[in-house]
């Protein structure tokens, strides 16, 4: 009887090992996938600002064509933005696993390129004759204007998923799961002063 007794009871503890065992992989792996999800929408965000850059990189080198043309153009105001544009190219970095002073470095880059940007793209039809009517100056002015906003909007949404990323990966218990798994922290985009809001209406360029 007694030996019955201990048979059932060692299947009793079996079973409850074998439920806190299972429950406990299940556990690891539902918190291991939500923070891979959580990285994955920080990781995409910001993609989608390198996608908006790299078009801003295009339509730069477009307006730079254009405004060559012109003789009576402000040269200093034009090699500022070249400088800037390839200095913010030469410099990449992974959301992932970058360090903040790589991050810093790399939204330094850019916002020395948006402001080279902005004084560049101050130019009226009225001061150069020479781009009056040319459709394609009209176009690019556009579509860097528009990417100003699409810019800002970007950088928000990439800031609000890397707050939540973090937050889940300082939160207990999940924070053990991070650490074993090698989840680091990741950096916002901070835009340097005075470029934050950089809303500058271009619109007025052919008043």
């Amino acid at each position: 009887m007694e030996k019955k007794q201990l048979t059932v009871g060692c299947l009793v503890l079996v079973a409850v090992l074998a439920v806190i065992l299972i429950g406990g992989g299940m556990w690891m792996a539902g918190s291991y996938n939500s923070l891979v999800q959580e990285q994955e929408k920080a990781k995409t965000a910001f993609s989608n600002i390198d996608v908006i850059l790299k078009r801003n990189q295009q339509n730069l080198n477009s307006l730079e064509q254009i405004l060559r043309k012109v003789t009576t153009f402000n040269q200093e105001t034009l090699e500022n933005m070249v400088a800037a544009r390839a200095k913010a190219t030469q410099i990449t970095i992974d959301p992932a696993n970058c360090t903040p002073q790589q991050m810093q470095e790399w939204s330094e880059a850019q916002g020395m390129l948006s402001q080279a940007m902005s004084r560049l793209m101050v130019v009226h039809e009225a001061d150069y004759p020479e781009l009056k009517g040319n459709e394609q100056f009209e176009k690019v002015m556009v579509e860097l204007e528009g990417a100003v906003n699409r810019l800002s909007e970007a950088r928000r949404k990439y800031n609000e998923a890397v707050q939540s990323y973090n937050i889940k990966i300082r939160s207990f218990p999940v924070n053990l799961i991070a650490g074993m798994f090698g989840f680091s922290q990741m950096y916002p985009y901070e835009a340097p002063s005075g470029t934050e809001e950089n809303t500058t209406d271009f619109r007025g360029l052919n008043e």
